[in-house]
């Protein structure tokens, strides 16, 4: 049986690296801007026929005019019958000036981590992987760097939603060294939350997906933070 995945992204966003998407208009096909929403395609796509997705987001959904009991029970809804949700961090995804509370994307990663009955079955807390998509440079580099000091890859967490920011780096009793430079370095699946490129996942989807399972299968390792501040 494939696994149901449910897709937190931002649909909207077009600080990604171009796919070449064209679309019908008036006089045949033309070339429009790539948008994140234009990766859960892709991603539809390079997934076996097994796995059912549920995408997040809709173009231009506000969450202004809808109530708390609004939003929870359409998010019940979509992310209730899946195991794993993958969440698409991208260069625009987050809008600064807004309060996160108002956004999708921490609500859709809450409510991934809560457990939801009905029906006389309790669903768990989903895997979740964030897949940074490349920006429009091409690069990963607004949110991974590398440190060839310490010999490892460095997150820019300050960048993402406090919930993905507390769900990482949230193993109850992690491996750790020490860099030269006084950096704490983290060993072995220390984060709930995987991070993963999109070029990586979309060489090997199964290996990260079945990670999400494995980690999800081993929650009482981690310190889960599931609702927003």
């Amino acid at each position: 049986m494939g696994r149901k995945i449910f897709v937190s992204y931002k649909y909207g966003d077009t600080y990604v690296k171009d796919l070449g998407i064209y679309e019908d208009g008036l006089w045949g096909k033309v070339k429009v801007a790539t948008k994140a929403r234009h990766y859960v395609d892709r991603l539809s796509d390079i997934l076996t026929e097994e796995e059912h997705i549920y995408k997040g987001e809709d173009d231009g959904q506000s969450l202004a005019d809808f109530s708390d009991m609004y939003i929870a029970s359409a998010l019940r809804d979509k992310i209730y019958d899946s195991s794993i949700t993958i969440v698409f961090v991208s260069k625009g995804m987050k809008n600064f000036l807004e309060a996160e509370s108002d956004q999708w994307m921490p609500w859709e990663i809450s409510y991934s981590l809560r457990e939801s009955s009905r029906g006389g079955r309790t669903s768990g807390s989903n895997g979740i992987i964030a897949i940074v998509l490349p920006d429009e440079l091409d690069s990963y580099g607004y949110y991974i760097t590398y440190s060839s000091e310490c010999n490892c890859r460095m997150l820019n967490t300050g960048f993402l939603f406090k919930i993905l920011r507390d769900n990482m780096f949230n193993e109850k009793s992690p491996t750790t060294s020490a860099c030269v430079n006084g950096t704490i370095v983290y060993h072995g699946d220390n984060c709930y939350i995987q991070t993963v490129t999109w070029h990586d996942f979309i060489s090997n989807p199964n290996k990260y997906l079945d990670k999400a399972i494995e980690i999800r299968d081993k929650i009482d390792k981690y310190n889960i933070v599931k609702n927003l501040d």
